[in-house]
């Protein structure tokens, strides 16, 4: 008779249990999914919200994945029609961040330096073979 006691208590508590590992496991899938690097969903760099027709995405890499993981580095990406190496400047502009350019726009490639006092962040774009233009964005979390 006793059994019955202890199995209705086990019951809602094995329950309880399991939706909070699978919630847990859901928000560690996310998290590592396609888009694992973008902190805030929405968000170039976590500053403004993310201009119409820019994709969002993640390098493939193991390493990249590690590092962002583990705290070690930032990075995001966008995808862009056509070429647009400058679509996420104001972005970074209105937040006060000041571009130093390291590379001029030759057609096929552009990058900057952005500061914001002790912050800086890389803005590196490319001109991809299907005519996309492929934003980087790396730093320091």
């Amino acid at each position: 008779m006793r059994r019955r006691p202890l199995l209705f208590l086990l019951l809602p508590a094995l329950a309880l249990f399991s939706a909070v590992y699978v919630t847990n496991a859901r928000r560690a899938q996310l998290r590592e999914g396609a888009v694992y690097c973008i902190a805030r969903p929405g968000q170039v760099w976590g500053l403004g919200p993310v201009p119409a027709g820019a994709a969002p995405g993640c390098p493939q890499s193991q390493s990249y994945r590690r590092e962002v993981r583990e705290g070690f580095s930032r990075v995001e990406q966008y995808t862009l029609p056509g070429w647009r190496p400058r679509a996420l400047l104001p972005v970074f502009e209105k937040a006060g961040f000041v571009s130093h350019p390291l590379m001029n726009d030759s057609g096929q490639s552009f990058a900057v330096l952005l500061n914001r006092g002790p912050e800086q962040v890389q803005y590196a774009a490319d001109l991809q073979p299907n005519g996309e233009t492929l934003i980087g964005l790396s730093g320091k979390p």
